[in-house]
């Protein structure tokens, strides 16, 4: 990657791959920021919650100029293909480049945020630019929740207009993002012994593209947790189902894109068995031939007979759960055309020790609307003896019609490329928002990015061309800002 350009960027990319970076396994990536800053000599301060904030003077001409904050965050999801030997924890990202995009082996690029840092540490880096007063901003945590942007103290932020570079479609100016929040349900387990009689089998849904829960939920992509719901409730319906375990999906920000269920039936309930996963597969197919082709259902026999089975009543409390709770979008804005107003993804099923876990994202740019939604999850939860928690709340961000950095955005794109960006609200949620709410919505904030596909998946794959121009959109907005 060393010839590519812009060379800057990508080469602090790279550095940044080379430090494994999931949310909540940051303290390395921080420190390199911090080490970063000081091999600069430039001012720096990390927080508590390992949030870095590296602040740049102007450059002649601009010392007196208002100050002007960059924005990303550190950490990325992780996701890998099934086949892929990858250890999130202490091995690099592996890149390649394919034509003119870049891909990661398999896993999850950290396109998401990465890129962001990378262009900011250039920008502080570099002796040639023009621009106001900077700081760059690198949160933690953002992918679960936020974290580090809810424990930024605003005190430490001195610039009033912020450059947020975490969408991922060029020339789209984002203006607005929904609230959310995750809901957290345990079913408690009550287990019984299992019958050495009966038959038992593996059920695994594969072949789901998966994808962004807020940005991709439009699509109509299927969720692997649904529809294991769907089939257990179909099984359960002509045979007495045991059920030994159930786990599915695994960040509750992605659309599920794989589950497995374990279970048990009696020996002449396996051929209705094999035939209502062929019957189920098809029909799933069926439903979902534009946005999921290639759903796959596998039935496996279980060659340890498993010691223990859910109780009837458990049985029945997961799978009315998961059948019930609301998925996918939920209304649709009458004020913005085409914008998603709430939706609510089924994320993660895991089966523990004494109870099942299952957590979901709620999101919605109307907060009376997401608290609606949460509090029908804790009613479903309640009648399938539930307990429900709500974790990560953040607000949304809404419009500023009197937003100066946005025309300077808007007429700069037009001035560079020759045609008008779309003005966009998004159905996902960005800092902005928690930062539109600490500042007491005194900080002009936008936010953009090079288009990065398939965010949150093994395929996410950063544009090469689309970074280029972004950056040349980003130097030439800061050489503006004086």
């Amino acid at each position: 990657m060393e010839n590519m350009e812009p060379v800057e960027v990508f080469h602090y990319f790279e550095e940044m791959n080379s430090i494994p970076r999931g949310s909540g396994n940051e303290k390395r990536i921080s420190d390199y920021l911090v080490s970063f800053a000081k091999e600069h000599n430039l001012e720096v301060i990390q927080d508590k919650a390992l949030n870095v904030i590296i602040r740049k003077p102007g450059t002649k001409g601009y010392e007196e100029s208002p100050g002007v904050v960059i924005q990303g965050h550190m950490d990325m999801v992780c996701e890998k293909r099934p086949d892929v030997m990858h250890d999130f924890m202490t091995d690099p990202i592996q890149m390649k480049v394919v034509g003119d995009m870049l891909y990661a082996n398999g896993t999850t690029l950290g396109g998401d945020d990465g890129i962001a840092v990378a262009m900011g540490m250039a920008v502080l880096a570099s002796d040639t630019l023009e621009h106001p007063p900077v700081e760059l901003l690198v949160t933690t945590s953002e992918e679960t929740g936020m974290d580090g942007a809810h424990a930024l103290d605003p005190k430490n932020i001195l610039g009033k207009t912020l450059i947020n570079i975490d969408s991922e479609e060029e020339g789209i100016l984002t203006v607005s993002c929904a609230g959310g929040c995750s809901s957290k349900i345990n079913l408690p387990i009550i287990w019984e012994d299992a019958d050495s009689s009966r038959a038992a089998y593996i059920i695994d849904i594969t072949g789901l593209k998966g994808g962004h829960s807020g940005v991709e939920i439009h699509t109509g992509r299927a969720n692997a947790n649904k529809l294991m719901a769907r089939l257990l409730k179909s099984v359960n319906l002509d045979t007495d189902l045991n059920l030994c375990s159930i786990n599915g999906g695994s960040k509750h920000n992605a659309i599920a894109r794989d589950a497995r269920a374990v279970v048990c039936v009696n020996l002449e309930a396996v051929p209705m068995l094999k035939e209502k996963i062929s019957s189920m597969e098809h029909i799933f197919r069926d439903e979902f031939k534009v946005s999921d082709p290639d759903i796959k259902i596998e039935l496996n026999p279980v060659e340890n007979m498993p010691k223990r089975i859910m109780s009837k009543d458990t049985r029945d409390n997961i799978i009315n759960f998961m059948y019930l709770i609301p998925n996918g979008v939920q209304s649709v804005s009458l004020d913005i055309e085409g914008l998603v107003e709430s939706s609510l993804n089924l994320g993660v099923v895991q089966t523990g020790e004494e109870s099942i876990e299952i957590i979901s994202s709620i999101r919605s740019s109307v907060g009376s609307i997401k608290d609606n939604i949460f509090h029908t999850v804790a009613a479903i939860a309640e009648l399938t003896n539930g307990k429900v928690t709500a974790e990560s709340d953040y607000p949304e961000w809404k419009y500023n019609p009197d937003s100066k950095v946005r025309l300077l955005f808007i007429e700069l794109y037009e001035k560079l490329f020759g045609e008008k960006p779309l003005i966009s609200a998004i159905h996902a949620g960005l800092e902005c928002a928690i930062f539109d709410k600490k500042f007491e919505g005194k900080m002009d904030m936008i936010s953009v990015g090079p288009t990065i596909v398939g965010v949150h998946t093994a395929e996410e794959h950063l544009s090469i061309p689309s970074t280029q121009r972004t950056w040349k959109y980003l130097t030439e907005v800061l050489k503006a800002l004086k």
